[in-house]
């Protein structure tokens, strides 16, 4: 279950407006990183959140996964996500960013995407 597990916990905890979690160098897949996306996705009073994430497996999938998980958190004004080492190129990064776009009331974000690889963003 691993990462995925934990995220259908929170799932229940739509109450929850601060979450400080560091599940680094767990190996994390993109099905981790996806499920533990959907069960936030229900944490919709959540406005502080940050996420240790760093050196795990995500992958494209994951990073995705997450950024559409996240979309549903309309109301974070906070959000710090450490993601480096993830294997995350150009198509996670900009899953993440179309799931971001919807966090409407984000004021603060610490977002660290550095990777092994080069990541292109086309302007």
């Amino acid at each position: 279950m691993g990462a995925s597990g934990l995220g259908s916990g929170f799932a229940n905890c739509i109450n929850l407006s601060n979450l400080t979690l560091n599940l680094a160098y767990n190996q994390i897949g993109a099905m981790g990183a996806s499920g533990l996306g959907s069960g936030l996705a229900n944490c919709i009073n959540l406005s502080n959140l940050t996420l240790y994430l760093h050196s795990n497996r995500i992958g494209d999938m994951g990073a995705s996964g997450l950024g559409s998980g996240l979309a549903n958190c309309i109301n974070l004004s906070n959000l710090t996500l450490y993601l480096e080492r993830n294997e995350i190129g150009d198509e996670g990064a900009s899953g993440l960013g179309s799931g971001l776009a919807n966090c409407i009331n984000l004021s603060n974000l610490t977002l660290n995407l550095r990777q092994k690889q080069f990541i292109c963003f086309g302007l």
